[in-house]
């Protein structure tokens, strides 16, 4: 199921104020969970484990022009992948499962805006979703660049409030387009 084009955007814009606005705010308990993300077990089991389970099931329903003979090979296959990084992979496991989680919500917010030519405000979107995309990409193969970004945000004094007002009026731009369409 692909939402359309409007509430996705909406969503992602909502998601982008929630995050600015938190760190803006830079509330200290906020500060000490994002600077523990990186390395969380909590945050690794749900990151990894949801983005796993969606991948596994994308992958038992791949259609047979896309190695659909081959299904229930890659799914074993990428399921003893799965269990195995929650055994031998667990640093820095929570920004993986960040990065995977993000390509697969980029699919569908892409699916979403597809064919939506006529309206040249989707592009807001659709170019914050391949900066996410190019973001995960890096953060998979890179995960201690979180960790980095995150001691730079907090060693200077008005980062994160930068940051976070980044974030917020981006999402406010997105809401805003929301109601263009």
């Amino acid at each position: 199921m692909t939402l359309s084009l409007a509430p996705t955007t909406f969503l992602t814009g909502l998601v982008l104020l929630v995050f600015g606005i938190l760190f803006f705010l830079n509330r200290p308990g906020w500060q000490r969970a994002v600077e523990a993300f990186p390395r969380s077990p909590l945050a690794s089991y749900i990151l990894m484990g949801t983005a796993g389970v969606w991948f596994l099931y994308k992958m038992l329903h791949l259609s047979p022009a896309d190695f659909g003979s081959y299904s229930t090979l890659i799914f074993g296959l990428f399921a003893v992948v799965l269990v195995g990084s929650f055994a031998f992979v667990k640093d820095f496991l929570a920004v993986r499962g960040l990065a995977a989680l993000w390509l697969l919500l980029s699919m569908e917010i892409l699916r979403s805006a597809f064919g939506w030519y006529e309206l040249p405000q989707r592009l807001f979107l659709v170019t914050f979703t391949y900066a996410i995309i190019t973001l995960s990409l890096f953060l998979g193969h890179s995960p201690w660049l979180l960790r980095n970004f995150f001691e730079w945000l907090y060693r200077g004094a008005g980062r994160s409030r930068i940051f976070g007002g980044a974030l917020a009026a981006y999402g406010l731009l997105l809401v805003v387009v929301t109601f263009t369409y």
